[in-house]
């Protein structure tokens, strides 16, 4: 700045956008903060039957915290959730990332009938899906024992939904089954945006598709399979649903329960609503500490962007 001028005026910044902001805001805190707030406030207090009808809650402090922690039914349960949902975002990432690296070398009708099957599994309502896989696993009539059996295996009455480790596996199918279409509409839409050149350019300098795939495509996409890693890490930890529907068709609810039966089977069940809102709150801190890695991923890759 040569002497004697004088220096520019900050310039102002326009309040519009952030006065715009405001509702949204407020919509969103009331929508969510309070519904939080009321349940942080629940755990802290004997909420049962009594008080359903009239009766003043007994604030009790951190008692619920408590009979948790020394809870060992709770910690099985917790244990079980956390497998169950790295296994499941696990498979659905892996298939659905897969999934939409093929439909890049199928051809127009092959990619659009693909993509139509995912779609309609994807829009099949949760309940409608789940009585047909009931169908499918059933002791007597189902297809998957009939085709074991025709094929050797002695399957024939063998029920799925008693032992609990064929129990998820069922869970697992399911959950898996209603996921991967998101993460292949997701992916497929973020490789139709990939720069031909990059891969053109490897390909010339000798890389094979594996090499081209690990070195190139991942990595120019990996701000999307972060976000997408983050949705289903939150998504499978809170599975409630499907697990709870086969639990009613025949599966062993203790055996099988996860944080979401759980809680649900504590409050509505049981009527313990203070108990079942410190799991609720308990499970909220797990769902931070699961996808912290994932949000520190995504915040490092804004920052090198």
């Amino acid at each position: 700045m040569e002497p004697g001028t004088t220096p520019p005026r900050p310039r102002r910044r326009d309040p519009l956008p952030y006065v715009l902001l405001v509702p949204a805001v407020l919509a969103l805190c009331l929508a969510l903060g309070y519904p939080l707030v009321r349940q942080l406030v629940l755990s802290f207090q004997e909420f049962g039957l009594a008080q359903q009808f009239g009766r003043p809650p007994e604030w009790v402090g951190l008692e619920n915290y408590r009979a948790l922690v020394t809870d060992a039914y709770l910690w099985r349960v917790t244990a079980r959730t956390v497998v169950f949902c790295l296994v499941n975002a696990a498979l659905t990432m892996v298939l659905g990332v897969g999934l939409a690296v093929v439909m890049r070398s199928m051809s127009r009708w092959v990619r659009l009938l693909t993509q139509t099957g995912l779609l309609l599994a994807w829009a099949m309502p949760v309940v409608a899906s789940l009585t047909v896989w009931q169908w499918l696993f059933d002791t007597q009539y189902g297809v998957v024992n009939y085709l074991l059996t025709q094929l050797g295996a002695d399957y024939e009455g063998h029920g799925w939904l008693l032992r609990p480790l064929s129990f998820f596996f069922v869970a697992t199918v399911i959950v898996v089954w209603m996921s991967v279409p998101f993460v292949a509409f997701t992916v497929y839409a973020a490789l139709t945006q990939l720069p031909e050149e990059l891969e053109e350019a490897a390909e010339i300098d000798g890389a094979s598709a594996r090499q081209r795939l690990t070195s190139i495509v991942l990595p120019t996409i990996r701000p999307v399979l972060l976000v997408v890693g983050l949705l289903q890490v939150i998504w499978d930890l809170r599975v409630f649903t499907q697990i709870y529907i086969l639990q009613e068709a025949g599966g062993s609810a203790r055996d099988t329960n996860l944080l979401g039966t759980y809680i649900y089977r504590l409050g509505i069940g049981g009527g313990d609503f203070g108990t079942s809102a410190a799991v609720a709150v308990f499970m909220l801190a797990l769902t931070v500490v699961l996808t912290a890695p994932y949000v520190r991923a995504m915040l490092r890759q804004e920052r090198q962007a």
